[in-house]
């Protein structure tokens, strides 16, 4: 039986979020508008008793075809768009990554926020042979649904999916995943973490001149701290790519700094 102070809890949620969203502008209504759709998905979620990338998952399984990366990508990207939006880099700024990476040709990858897999398996089509590409993943439900993204692109013997927090993995990459310096950084983890995260790679000697850092999501929900630091550090030179947030016609962009050594 369904719990009455649940429906009241949410409904009340979905009414005080379209308030926001109707009084705000700019940013902070992109903001409203993603907390709604979060707050839609988690109620969803609750009745179903299946999380939102549980649903993903299955959707790919069933529409998708199997080995075929770009078909997996093609598939995450219809239903995020039409059915349930997802933090993905998504279809539009995935093509600002992908020509960054082509660009970069990278040897050495590093992602910090692999969610479902989507940034991974559109990362690691690109890549030559040999390349080593590894992801790091906080929350252990969104790696077992990455982990099972990546297998069915047929894209797993070029990913390895790190579970745990990125402050504690940096300091371990080279002694314990025997790294010597990364190529390539793909940023689109918690924005809080970015310029913190950035500064530790920093630290532990990971980034060599020319290294490549691309951090999504600097407009919405905003990376301001970052953006001033890759600026103004006088370490990085850096480019912005404007875009739109994933799945949305907002303005939202991408961040490349390279490392001047």
């Amino acid at each position: 039986m369904i719990d009455l102070s649940i429906l009241l809890i949410s409904a009340a949620s979905i009414l005080l979020l379209l308030a926001l969203y109707i009084v705000v502008d700019g940013p902070r209504r992109t903001i409203a508008r993603i907390v709604f759709h979060e707050t839609v998905e988690a109620i969803k979620s609750f009745f179903m008793n299946q999380t939102k990338e549980q649903r993903v998952l299955q959707y790919v399984l069933d529409n998708a075809v199997r080995g075929d990366p770009q078909s997996v990508i093609d598939s995450i990207d219809t239903y995020c768009s039409q059915k349930e939006w997802a933090m993905n880099v998504g279809d539009q700024k995935g093509l600002i990554l992908d020509n960054v990476v082509k660009e970069t040709d990278p040897n050495v990858l590093l992602e910090l926020g692999t969610y479902c897999g989507y940034s991974a398996v559109r990362i690691s089509r690109l890549l030559k042979p040999g390349a080593r590409f590894f992801t790091v993943e906080f929350n252990p439900a969104f790696a077992a649904i990455a982990k099972q993204i990546i297998e069915f692109a047929g894209v797993n013997d070029k990913v390895q999916i790190i579970e745990g927090n990125t402050q504690d993995i940096i300091p371990q990459l080279k002694k314990k995943y025997e790294l010597d310096t990364l190529d390539f950084v793909f940023v689109d983890h918690w924005k809080d973490k970015y310029t913190d995260d950035t500064k530790l790679l920093e630290k532990c000697n990971l980034l060599r001149k020319g290294s490549v850092i691309l951090a999504d999501n600097v407009i919405v929900p905003g990376a301001p701290d970052f953006l001033k630091y890759v600026r103004s550090c006088g370490r990085y030179d850096c480019t912005n790519y404007p875009s739109v947030l994933e799945y949305m016609t907002e303005k939202d962009a991408l961040e490349k700094a390279v490392f001047r050594g």
